[in-house]
């Protein structure tokens, strides 16, 4: 997922966290003023029933007033009666506080009962809300995915063909560099055939053969390219085709025939190159001296009987045997003389083994050092003696 991408689903995210307080705050608020509503109600009922109350109490006590007007004499029973007005006002007073209380928890309830339901009324709706919104961002990016892997897709199709098309150019140079008397041509997109082909000529410039050349720089080899260049190589007349492949074939470790077309790396092309040009430059002159084999063989038979012929094997064979007679007459001569020195030289080392006797016999052996070779030599002169 691309950067713009995650900006764009943060800030639709933030947006949507945004509404969402905002609703719940709304929310908040209409629980508030229902709360304000229910108080006011209750209040309003209160104060109703404490106007009621004192109403009823300065009725009931003008009339106590007028009993005791009426009977002044009777100053206890109007006592006794007041007493019991004053139980009945704390008992309608211990009833209105009981009411409040009363109406303090259907408040209560009214609010919780209330309050539990908006709230899960809320939680649903913004569920749903929410689920839906989840699903519509689900399916934008899974739209977005597929716009990606698309671009992504065929941005590997044309670095897959750029990567291939890099190993045909660098095919045909090498090919141009190597063999610059043949001619290497290049096989256009869209055209039948293979990618290269190698017109292979001699050192007289005469065409000998072709071969042409299919590169292929994928991760698998399959054998319809085989069959493919088998059937382009008839098509085109040419003598040999071969596949440059990045992948070998599972049965195949290195460069080698395959069906009758020969497999190899990049790296291996310029080798089988050669063999291949040469082997194709020998079979043609195998060919071509085939040609007019009859008319050859008579003119191959009337030289060979020809006193030209004669002669010219006379002075060659005259020439050999002057020079190995001399060659003899130089090894007899050498050899004499070396067997006059070497006499010669047995003659010196044994008077001068003689003469260093004596003189060691005389002065002592390591008086003087008289020694005409090194001593490893002078053993062998002693054996040689």
């Amino acid at each position: 997922m691309t950067d713009d991408i995650k900006k764009e689903l943060r800030a639709e995210i933030i947006a949507y966290r945004n509404k969402k307080d905002t609703e719940v705050k709304q929310l908040q608020e209409q629980l508030s003023k229902k709360d304000q509503e229910v108080n006011d109600k209750i209040s309003a009922a209160t104060k109703q029933q404490e106007e009621e109350l004192r109403k009823q109490i300065l009725k009931e006590n003008d009339s106590k007033l007028k009993f005791l007007e009426e009977k002044s004499g009777n100053a206890e029973l109007k006592i006794k009666q007041l007493e019991e007005k004053e139980l009945e006002a704390l008992r309608l007073k211990n009833e209105l506080d009981e009411v409040k209380r009363n109406a303090e928890n259907e408040k209560k309830k009214y609010l919780l009962e209330n309050s539990g339901k908006l709230i899960d009324e809320a939680l649903k709706k913004e569920k749903e809300n929410f689920d839906l919104e989840k699903k519509e961002m689900e399916v934008r990016i899974e739209q977005q995915k597929r716009q990606v892997d698309e671009m992504k897709k065929k941005l590997e199709q044309g670095s897959q063909q750029r990567y291939g098309e890099t190993q045909e150019l660098a095919l045909e140079e090498m090919l141009k560099a190597s063999f610059p008397f043949d001619m290497i041509s290049e096989v256009g997109k869209g055209i039948k055939g293979a990618d290269c082909m190698q017109i292979i000529r001699n050192e007289f410039g005469q065409e000998c053969g072709k071969i042409i050349y299919e590169s292929k720089r994928t991760s698998g080899f399959s054998m319809d390219w085989v069959e493919k260049l088998k059937a382009d190589m008839r098509r085109q007349g040419a003598h040999v085709a071969v596949i440059v492949t990045k992948t070998m074939p599972k049965d195949m470790e290195s460069f080698g025939e395959k069906n009758g077309v020969w497999v190899c790396k990049y790296e291996e092309v310029k080798a089988l190159s050669y063999v291949l040009r040469d082997g194709i430059i020998r079979v043609f002159n195998a060919a071509k001296s085939q040609q007019n084999k009859g008319d050859k063989m008579q003119l191959l038979y009337d030289y060979l009987i020809s006193s030209e012929f004669t002669e010219q094997w006379k002075a060659i064979r005259e020439g050999f045997l002057s020079m190995k007679l001399s060659i003899q007459k130089e090894r007899d001569m050498m050899e004499k003389l070396w067997k006059a020195r070497e006499k010669q030289l047995e003659k010196v080392l044994l008077n001068a083994a003689h003469v260093k006797g004596s003189v060691e016999g005389i002065a002592g052996q390591d008086s003087i050092d008289m020694s005409l070779l090194d001593e490893p030599n002078e053993t062998e002169t002693s054996d040689l003696v």
